[in-house]
């Protein structure tokens, strides 16, 4: 009798164990420790993270909101304490191909596979009509959109556009194409000159580790009817280093580039889904959207809403700015300090 029913239970962990895989693989495709049909890699299937469902924000009307400021903060993901974004590194092989860690991803991994399949929308850091122009891609203008049931997979154009989103050109190669001889190629150009043909330049795209910090932008308000003060995040932006090369061919950073931005609530049914990494116990993992819900990073302002439309660092600098930026976030919680205070 007791066989009989070891030998049930095993079987309900065994179809259990398949369907649950299927359903975590139709809501994200992201890693499960179901790696194969019937094994599970660990004492119990972790569904919770993979299946839960978004908590929706709490409704907040413009007459309950007594108080609002606006500020836009950077996670620098060099701190220790925002490490769980940063990794693990994923990793693009010299064929194309895209390995990616076995049990979770980083911030920028969950970001690229939703963006390739279409599931984010992504937003030009500047005017797409002036390139040249004011990087003012937090306001959320300038969608870059493939058509309509198409992804970077299947649409060509949207695709020859997310490469100056998702990398960059890399170096053109000194070697000419050949013809079937040996002997180089050559054309004639339009002035009537001749040329070496040369193979076109390979993508070189941006992977976790090129990733040195997120730019959020976020609203902090007082909510009277239920007497909290409470935070929304808006949008948020992947930066990368910006790299200049000299005749020499040696590269140097120069600054710090957006790559787009996006949109956070919708980002949030994405990063719901995803494990974040917990370095005191593996069997409570939180999710991303969780992290972000929970304040369970360290940010610095970068700027905040004020008459002249001005970057905290066009009026202090090293030490003093972030001084500025931590009087900044003082003053706000002095505003939910001082409703309690009589």
């Amino acid at each position: 009798m007791r066989s009989l029913i070891y030998s049930f239970l095993a079987v309900v962990a065994l179809f259990g164990a398949t369907g649950a895989n299927a359903q975590i693989e139709e809501i994200n495709g992201g890693p499960v420790n179901v790696p194969t049909e019937g094994i599970i890699d660990g004492v119990f299937i972790q569904e919770h993270i993979p299946t839960k469902r978004m908590i929706p924000y709490e409704f907040v009307r413009e007459a309950d909101a007594i108080w609002s400021r606006r500020v836009f903060e950077y996670i620098d993901l060099r701190e220790k304490i925002n490490h769980q974004m940063y990794y693990p590194l994923d990793e693009i092989t010299n064929q194309g191909v895209w390995v990616r860690n076995a049990s979770r991803w980083s911030l920028w991994t969950v970001i690229r596979q939703h963006v390739l399949n279409g599931d984010l929308r992504v937003f030009s850091p500047y005017n797409p009509f002036n390139k040249f122009g004011e990087w003012d891609g937090y306001q959320l203008k300038y969608p870059v959109d493939p058509e309509p049931g198409l992804n970077f997979y299947t649409d060509s154009a949207y695709r020859e556009e997310m490469v100056y989103f998702l990398g960059y050109l890399g170096p053109q190669s000194d070697i000419p194409l050949t013809d079937q001889y040996g002997d180089p190629l050559v054309r004639t150009t339009p002035d009537g000159f001749q040329e070496y043909v040369y193979p076109p330049r390979d993508t070189i795209w941006y992977t976790s580790k090129d990733i040195v910090q997120y730019r959020i932008k976020e609203d902090w308000f007082f909510d009277k009817e239920r007497s909290v003060l409470d935070v929304r995040i808006l949008a948020m932006a992947p930066v990368v280093y910006d790299m200049e090369e000299d005749a020499n061919g040696n590269k140097s950073i120069s600054g710090m580039k957006e790559l787009f931005w996006l949109y956070f609530p919708h980002c949030r049914f994405v990063f719901n889904n995803y494990f974040v990494y917990n370095d005191k116990n593996d069997a409570q993992w939180m999710s991303f959207d969780d992290l972000f819900w929970k304040r369970r990073f360290n940010s610095v302002i970068y700027k905040e809403s004020n008459t002249y439309d001005r970057k905290i660092e066009s009026y202090r600098a090293g030490v003093d700015a972030l001084y500025e930026s931590e009087q900044i976030k003082n003053e706000i919680r002095n505003i939910e300090h001082d409703v309690w205070s009589f």
